[in-house]
């Protein structure tokens, strides 16, 4: 049988069970706020990465679009400058009879100086420039002395024999194309071969001569480069595609040419002009 003092004992082992203590409460409380607290800042610190990404991103889009920019903007005042050099070394050179085109002189200059940045060119007094764009019957290979602005030689030069006849109108960078291949090159060094002293050079333009040396495209002097050849066929003789000159010229223009300085094969090529890796770096 229970006694009173026992029954109450019961009692109140069972309310300290089912009846929480104060102390029990506040800290179910303080836990609460607490997981509430630590929700609330990881939610915060997660919005806040958010938003720190996003204005990260901005801010190199921004930089980006200023760069580029910087870079247009850069572009286009080195451009008028060459410009202005093309203009005034036209005038000073008197190459307005020459059969040399202000435009084409300022290609050249173009790609003349931004080899000139790549430390391509060892030879910088010499510039030539090949102007596929008139008759192989015309004189249209100028070399330019580029310290003293100079015209040193105006002569013939021939084209690939599947670049067209009088006229070249067809250019490829194909192995065994037999045609000439537009662009700028470097000059490297000579050799003695079956056209006796040649030149190698090196195609500098992406997809347009960039194949020049594995298709033995060199500069040498040839019998059928020649006003004899012109009066008794009247037509040049045409190359596999080398720009080959008077053989009689060879002893003077080869050793002038040689090692590094900027050789360029022009034609008014939309696709070239557009897409030339020179022309548009």
């Amino acid at each position: 049988m229970t006694t009173p003092v026992q029954y109450f004992g019961k009692l109140l082992c069972l309310s300290l069970f089912v009846v929480p203590s104060p102390l029990v409460e506040a800290k179910k409380s303080n836990s609460l706020e607490l997981l509430s607290f630590y929700s609330s800042y990881h939610a915060d610190a997660a919005a806040g990465n958010k938003a720190a990404a996003a204005n990260a991103a901005k801010a190199k889009a921004a930089a980006t679009r200023f760069a580029a920019a910087q870079r247009a903007s850069a572009r286009k005042a080195e451009l008028k400058l060459i410009s202005m050099e093309a203009n005034i070394m036209f005038e000073e050179m008197q190459l307005a009879d020459s059969g040399l085109n202000e435009k084409v002189l300022e290609y050249a200059l173009i790609g003349y100086h931004r080899l000139l940045k790549k430390h391509a060119l060892h030879n910088s007094d010499i510039l030539s420039i090949c102007d596929f764009s008139q008759s192989s019957s015309l004189k249209r290979m100028y070399v330019i002395d580029m310290r003293t602005r100079k015209l040193l030689y105006r002569n013939y030069v021939a084209h690939g024999i599947s670049s067209g006849e009088e006229f070249a109108n067809s250019f490829s960078n194909a192995p065994e194309s037999h045609k000439s291949s537009l662009g700028f090159y470097v000059t490297r060094s000579t050799y003695f071969g079956e056209n006796g002293l040649s030149l190698r050079i090196d195609g500098m333009d992406r997809g347009f001569n960039s194949l020049a040396s594995e298709r033995n495209i060199v500069i040498h002097g040839a019998p059928y480069v020649s006003e004899r050849i012109l009066h008794k066929y009247g037509v040049m003789g045409t190359t596999f595609g080398c720009p080959a000159i008077p053989q009689e010229l060879t002893d003077q223009l080869i050793p002038l040419l040689k090692d590094g300085s900027c050789f360029f094969i022009y034609y008014p090529s939309q696709n070239y002009l557009s897409h030339s890796s020179i022309l548009n770096g």
